[in-house]
């Protein structure tokens, strides 16, 4: 349970991803806009310029909880049938971009890259038709980040990765409207002097994030290997996540499984929809379990097998009970009991006293990616979740 103050610095590196350059589209969009719209009465070539311009909405940035939340690419490339034979990772480096040799051969190494369906090594030689899969780390984000003073709230550190308790109310990654005081600045600084930054290159090694207002535990690989390793088990769901996390309303059952695809709504880009039929979004499942009931509300361990965005928030509201406080899928105000009386002046309080989403990412477990030990981690509840829930144990009682 240490505390690590990072030192400040001013050594900059790359750190924005395509989103964030897209970021930057929209701004200039915007900023045209209106200059061409100021000429529309007096020049119709200029309208139809106008016209021409994208919605900048269409460019408009993933913010901190907009993007996945499992951060990684996943590679399918079937080699032509005109393919000279080829070393796995002279192949793979000619047809990857961001893609070092030694980052190529650290994934074959982990087993993140397949042909034809069956493990090899890097020099297995690539023949005409050969259908290659490989996962690997995100990319380097062009752009530049500046390390910053930050206290980091560091659980467990080694050479290969570390574990950070992320408060509530901490940006994970810069984007749009926050591009300092976010975690990966405080990394960046804590990072800049070990082995991973190559040519001056800081690569704060983030392989999923939680959510702005979503407290917990996140996992940071400090080498090419372990962000690679780390990849391939969220790839192949074999991390373990569990979250606490308060719901409105009384379940009918003590356990269940969500099983439905989540994507962006059709209707509000900023927020995540359910789609049982499989039409939109991605694959999805989460599985809870009743730990406490309060009445009102009901306290739940929610244990996720794929990382969506926003899985645990939209799978709730799906469910008719969306996670207290949480303001974007309606959890907010009061959606349970009589909104009246003593009742209403207590809820209505609570809701004050915890003014975001009451979810909390408890546990983690995952293979070391050095030693194959397996690993688990926990960390408590931070004291606005405590507190939220000590008035509900206080009412039901």
């Amino acid at each position: 349970m240490s505390m690590l103050r990072i030192k400040q610095g001013t050594k900059q590196s790359h750190l924005f991803s395509a989103a964030d350059e897209a970021e930057q589209r929209a701004e200039q969009v915007r900023l045209l806009r209106p200059l061409l719209n100021a000429q529309h009465a007096r020049n119709d070539r200029t309208k139809k310029l106008t016209n021409m311009l994208p919605d900048p909405d269409q460019y408009a940035p993933d913010n901190d909880d907009e993007a996945g939340d499992e951060l990684y690419e996943h590679h399918r490339i079937v080699a032509d049938g005109g393919q000279a034979l080829l070393r796995l990772d002279k192949f793979l480096l000619n047809r990857l971009a961001n893609a070092s040799r030694t980052k190529i051969q650290d994934a074959i190494r982990a087993e993140a890259v397949q042909v034809n369906g069956h493990l090899t090594k890097s020099s297995y030689r690539v023949r005409p038709a050969d259908v290659i899969t490989i996962t690997l780390p995100e990319p380097p984000r062009v752009g530049k980040v500046v390390p910053e003073e930050m206290p980091l709230d560091i659980r467990y550190e080694d050479a290969e990765l570390l574990l950070v308790n992320k408060p509530a109310g901490l940006v994970v990654h810069p984007a749009f409207g926050n591009w300092s005081g976010t975690l990966v600045n405080g990394l960046a600084w804590h990072l800049e002097n070990l082995p991973t930054g190559r040519n001056g290159e800081i690569r704060p090694g983030l392989v999923h994030r939680i959510d702005k207002d979503t407290s917990g535990l996140l996992v940071v690989g400090k080498t090419e290997w372990a962000m690679t390793h780390l990849s391939q088990q969220f790839f192949h769901h074999t991390i373990e996540r569990a979250y606490l996390a308060l719901a409105w309303g009384s379940f009918a059952e003590d356990s269940g499984t969500v099983r439905a695809h989540v994507g962006r709504s059709l209707r509000d880009r900023k927020v995540q929809a359910v789609y049982p039929d499989g039409a939109q979004g991605k694959p999805a499942v989460t599985h809870y379990r009743v730990l406490r009931r309060y009445g009102p509300v009901t306290l739940l361990e929610c244990r996720l097998e794929t990382g969506r965005t926003h899985q645990i928030r939209a799978h709730m509201q799906h469910l008719g009970h969306p996670l207290f406080g949480d303001a974007t899928y309606g959890g907010d105000r009061i959606r349970a009991g009589q909104a009246t009386g003593a009742y209403k002046a207590f809820a209505d309080g609570v809701l004050a006293l915890m003014p975001r989403q009451a979810l909390h990412a408890r546990s983690l477990g995952f293979t070391h990616p050095t030693t194959g030990e397996r690993l688990y981690f926990e960390v408590e509840l931070p004291a606005d979740f405590e507190a939220l829930l000590a008035r509900w144990e206080a009412w039901a009682a």
